[in-house]
């Protein structure tokens, strides 16, 4: 079974388009692209990646596109439709049959409205994609959590894929009510969940694995390695922690899996479930 980074970015830098980078993390206001990804996943044993949109516009999910189709190792890309544009529907016609494209995402975490996820509109959207096979990453901070979870109740069909463990407040050390609302949220099967960008909620310059260690023992309990996905979030991750760091970081927290269990985790179900 092959290892797949289930998440990572690439981007021409420009302050427009990626004012949301902090100058302290200057390591990562420049350029990343697929030759530099390629350097990285080789040097860490990693045989594929899923690109995932950082950028909500049409010009976005194309960018990606073309790169999954010049670049084998790229095997899947979250692009970004309109999903609650009137025509959606003639959108997702025009995208859901490029193979590379296996989900959508939504920078639901921006949105000035808590509760954006719950408009009609969005939902028909989302409708919309269930009906396609694609599968839906949700993007959230831990204080989404309860509308999220009215969100996918809607949905019981869909496939969703929770981003970076949605969030948790990890530089301050609190484990709720997030542990509390991730295990409720964890009991709709149709939800799996990213080891993914932790480190950059925790503080970059002091962080430890025993700081995360809490936060991935609950989403291991609570989705069990038939529904959790090896992320790096690259090169967001830069900002705290290298890409073959954060790998090893994740194996040793699954080091109490069976074997057959941590590859499930590390490429299996991201195959699986991105239908890959």
């Amino acid at each position: 079974m092959p290892v797949i980074d289930s998440h990572h970015h690439f981007w021409n830098f420009t302050e427009a388009d990626y004012g949301w980078i902090p100058p302290e993390w200057s390591m990562i206001r420049r350029d990343f692209l697929p030759s530099d990804l390629l350097k990285e996943i080789a040097a860490a044993g990693v045989d594929g990646v899923v690109s995932v949109q950082a950028r909500q516009s049409l010009l976005e999910t194309d960018w990606l596109l073309g790169f999954a189709a010049q670049h084998a190792f790229i095997r899947g890309v979250v692009g970004w439709l309109p999903l609650i544009d009137p025509a959606v529907e003639t959108h997702l016609d025009n995208y859901a049959a490029n193979p590379k494209l296996r989900s959508l995402r939504h920078v639901l975490q921006a949105e000035a409205d808590d509760a954006y996820m719950l408009r009609e509109d969005f939902n028909r959207g989302i409708s919309a994609l269930t009906r396609r096979g694609l599968a839906y990453d949700i993007l959230i901070l831990e204080r989404h959590l309860p509308n999220t979870i009215t969100f996918v109740d809607r949905h019981p069909e869909q496939v969703f894929v929770l981003d970076h463990i949605a969030k948790p407040r990890i530089a301050t050390h609190e484990l709720e009510p997030w542990a509390k609302n991730i295990r409720e949220l964890a009991r709709r099967p149709n939800v799996a969940c990213k080891l993914s960008g932790m480190v950059t909620e925790a503080d970059v310059a002091t962080w430890t694995p025993a700081q995360l260690q809490p936060y991935f023992d609950v989403v291991i309990d609570a989705f069990g390695p038939a529904r959790l996905l090896f992320g790096t979030d690259w090169p967001v991750c830069l900002a705290g922690v290298g890409y073959g760091r954060w790998k090893q970081i994740v194996e040793q927290a699954l080091r109490t899996l069976s074997e057959h269990e941590r590859t499930a985790v590390l490429g299996g179900n991201a195959v699986r479930l991105y239908r890959l």
